[in-house]
């Protein structure tokens, strides 16, 4: 017997012992099932068309995870040196799939995360209150911060 058929009858054998299940409901979950683990595991068999054709690239970025629409795996970010598998850079595959250019290719609660760090850090006011206390300040700090020289130890070498 099959792999995928072994696997399917022991997730419809789960279910069937939590539940009442008619043997028509069985035998509908099992090819179902069979069905979907066989594309899963075997995607040169048509599987794999099917698969990209049923990826939307809208639905491919999710709260938790973005899913490589080339590779099909989900991750939280999708890095250069992963694209780069697929001979694409990321401005590449932006334009391959629709996502418009300046699109982060990261999950949303990480793109949310990162947006509330910047808020919380303000670097903007830090920036206009550099530019004008600069000038006063800049001699200084240096010579605040200067540390004074360490002395240089008075011990002999033993020889």
């Amino acid at each position: 017997m099959e792999d995928y058929l072994k696997e399917a009858l022991e997730i419809v054998k789960a279910q069937a012992s939590v539940r009442t299940m008619t043997e028509d409901e069985i035998i509908s979950m099992v090819k179902s099932l069979a069905g979907g683990i066989k594309n899963i595991f075997e995607p040169a068999a048509g599987g794999g068309e099917m698969q990209e054709a049923l990826m939307d690239p809208k639905k491919a970025i999710k709260e938790k995870s973005i899913i490589c629409l080339e590779s099909g795996k989900a991750f939280k970010i999708l890095t250069r040196k992963h694209l780069a598998k697929f001979g694409l850079t990321p401005d590449q595959y932006r334009e391959k799939w629709g996502y418009p250019k300046k699109m982060p290719l990261v999950c949303k609660s990480l793109q949310r995360e990162r947006r509330k760090k910047m808020k919380d850090m303000k670097l903007w006011e830090k920036r206009i209150g550099k530019k004008s206390a600069a000038p006063a300040a800049e001699g200084e700090p240096v010579a605040a911060k200067a540390k004074p020289a360490a002395a240089k130890s008075t011990r002999t070498r033993k020889k």
